[in-house]
């Protein structure tokens, strides 16, 4: 069922505004060609933009996807870009380059009326080392889009773990709703964080590490054994999952729901 056809039964007393709004949040789809089907009601369902995943998708298909999401929602989130990607991004939307994070191989472009509208929605991200920074990026690129306020701190790891100390105890004395905690080697400070904080803490397990378990792997095994409560998993590098699930607790405490 159409918009045109949701609202014809709205105007005859069919359906009540509620139905109706719920309906046509559903019907928020646009094929592109025979490859891609957007999800272009994905925001105002959800809360979460549609995020475009760039790898095994040719520059063909990743072009019209972003023009697509341009044209319906002013605005297009691609993730984990190739260098052939990127460039070719660039030269097609010059002007509608918005943000643009090659440590975190995402970019956003926006039309008129796309930028993110502020919900008073916070959250905190740590990174465990520096090469921790480029998953940590992306939640915060995905989390500022949803409208939050991003307070970051990286390289607090647990080899040194009297640095985590300040900006830790800035986050909450911020108020942020929930921290990412991104960590590779042995991914230990997720869960020395959830057994500090009175907030969800989300581990966000990256492919820093070497030899047996490297990859993330041993980071997301220990994450998941973890013994403190209140601390979820995203998968290995998914800063848009963790960064996504953060946003959403924020917001919804913000909203007061």
């Amino acid at each position: 069922m159409n918009a045109r056809e949701i609202l014809g039964q709205l105007a005859g007393g069919e359906i009540s505004i509620d139905e109706a709004e719920s309906r046509l949040s559903l019907a928020g789809l646009m094929a592109i060609g025979e490859f891609a089907l957007l999800d272009t009601g994905r925001q105002s369902r959800k809360g979460v933009p549609e995020v475009v995943f760039a790898p095994g998708k040719t520059t063909g298909q990743l072009i019209p996807i972003c023009e697509g999401l341009l044209r319906s929602t002013g605005k297009a989130i691609v993730a984990n870009l190739g260098a052939d990607q990127w460039e070719a991004l660039e030269n097609r939307f010059p002007s509608q380059l918005a943000l643009a994070s090659r440590e975190a191989k995402t970019m956003v472009l926006r039309a008129a009326g796309g930028e993110p509208q502020r919900s008073g929605g916070k959250i905190g991200i740590l990174s465990a080392g520096t090469a921790d920074i480029p998953a940590s990026e992306q939640a915060r690129i995905i989390a500022e889009e949803m409208g939050c306020e991003v307070i970051c701190s990286f390289d607090v790891g647990v080899a040194g773990v009297h640095r985590l100390v300040k900006p830790l105890g800035g986050m909450i004395e911020n108020s942020v709703a929930a921290i990412v905690v991104a960590a590779g080697m042995e991914g230990a400070l997720p869960s020395v964080v959830a057994g500090l904080v009175p907030v969800p803490v989300i581990g966000l397990p990256t492919s820093a590490g070497y030899g047996l378990g490297g990859g993330g792997v041993a980071a997301l095994l220990a994450m998941l054994q973890s013994c403190c409560p209140g601390m979820v998993v995203v998968n290995i590098d998914n800063g848009v999952g963790a960064g996504a699930t953060a946003a959403l607790i924020a917001n919804r405490c913000a909203a007061g729901a």
